[in-house]
């Protein structure tokens, strides 16, 4: 089967690889009707976050038929309309009951303290093959596995196995009340869903980014927009808070951030200086050179602005992806605001009854920022447009070819 194989940094590419197959009781095969392209994916190709295997099968994003279950799979059915959610767990532990799938103690083979596990990913993560491909092990079926109502189509679907629920999971880790000012750093596909799950929680939402397009559809979703190449976003927050800040904020960026390239935000050159040591700390292996997949100048950027525009006893929440070689943090500053930081990788699974009933509704329909549907076959043209945030590409959906 066709699959978007990494080869190394700044190389990826199609290749035939061999088909998945049943390798535990509890497995489903899944033929996957719809994938997708994340900035997560680009962590892993710029490598900003490192460890990635030459050979892994990128993607974390999938919708699709199940073809085979194994023996132990007594819920899912063969011939069941699938959403993969992006991290894995197995439903029965200490951690999956509380909701914490993200921090599943059973999924990881490492062992009880290694880390999330979620598809296209590297060995520390579980090493599952990724979702970019015709067809995928799920493990733990009955568990991983959310059927898709017939009313939800494969467009709006494919968009509920990460960026939608990771959307919702960054608004409630906010603890956003009615009338909460939110800040929202990102307006990227999670960023546009977490302005969406903001909005519906009674947030009043204020979004950074500095390209044309995703602060249009930003708007459009009727939020009060920041271009930080045009003003000084801390200064900009306080102006629209009555000086206060925001009680709640969201970091949707993560490692890959990037410095303003003008206006009053511009680092001078000891600010550049001090962003080089931190991007040397932070991701000593990244992807540096060329025209694609370029890491990020600007790593610590929104921790300093979070912290910098929450208000006093306000919530930070971290959503963006982060290396564990990160250990930047202006954590002085946010003690002496009296600040609360709440942070980590989505527990999809634990979203999926409270989002499906909203989209149903039509209160959230997530489809409304998928910017393009491309084959399977051209994934790397596809994402090169996507390293590169063209204009109006925000959200790719790839479909395997029949």
């Amino acid at each position: 089967m066709k699959a978007v194989i990494f080869h190394g940094l700044g190389d990826i590419r199609i290749d035939d690889v061999p088909e998945p197959v049943i390798e535990a009781p509890t497995d489903a095969i899944v033929r996957l009707t719809a994938s997708a392209i994340c900035g997560t994916d680009l962590h892993f190709v710029r490598g900003t976050v490192s460890g990635l295997q030459k050979g892994q099968t990128l993607g974390h994003e999938g919708v699709g038929i199940v073809e085979s279950v194994g023996p132990e799979v007594t819920d899912i059915q063969i011939g069941d309309r699938v959403i993969i959610p992006s991290t894995v767990g197995c439903g029965a532990c200490q951690y999956c009951r509380r909701g914490f799938w993200a921090q599943c103690d059973v999924a990881n083979p490492n062992g009880k303290l290694a880390g999330t596990v979620y598809y296209g990913a590297t060995q520390e993560n579980g090493g599952l093959k990724g979702l970019q491909a015709e067809k995928a092990r799920v493990p733990f079926a009955d568990a991983n596995l959310v059927r898709v109502p017939e009313e939800i189509s494969d467009d709006q679907a494919i968009l509920m196995s990460d960026i939608l629920p990771t959307g919702w999971f960054g608004a409630d880790l906010a603890e956003i009340e009615a009338g909460d000012n939110v800040l929202i750093f990102g307006c990227g596909p999670v960023g546009q869903m977490a302005i969406a799950s903001a909005r519906l929680m009674g947030g009043h939402v204020i979004a950074v980014d500095r390209l044309p397009d995703r602060l249009a559809l930003a708007r459009r979703q009727g939020a009060q927009t920041i271009d930080f190449d045009e003003q000084d976003v801390v200064q900009a927050v306080r102006d629209l808070t009555d000086g206060d800040g925001a009680a709640r904020v969201i970091d949707v960026v993560g490692v890959d951030a990037q410095h303003a390239q003008h206006g009053p935000a511009k680092p001078g050159l000891l600010e550049q200086a001090k962003g080089a040591v931190e991007q040397m700390l932070i991701e000593p292996g990244a992807h540096k050179h060329g025209r694609h997949f370029i890491a990020g100048d600007g790593p610590a950027q929104v921790h300093d602005w979070a912290v910098a525009c929450a208000a006093k006893a306000g919530t930070v929440a971290i959503i963006g992806v982060y290396p564990p070689t990160d250990r930047i943090f202006p954590i002085g500053q946010a003690m002496n605001k009296n600040l609360t930081i709440r942070m980590g990788n989505a527990n999809h699974r634990r979203y999926y009854d409270v989002l499906i009933d909203h989209v149903l509704a039509g209160r959230l329909n997530p489809v409304e920022i998928l910017s393009n549907v491309e084959p399977l076959s051209d994934a790397i043209s596809a994402y090169k447009a996507f390293d590169e945030r063209q204009p109006g590409w925000i959200k790719v959906e790839l479909q395997p070819t029949e």
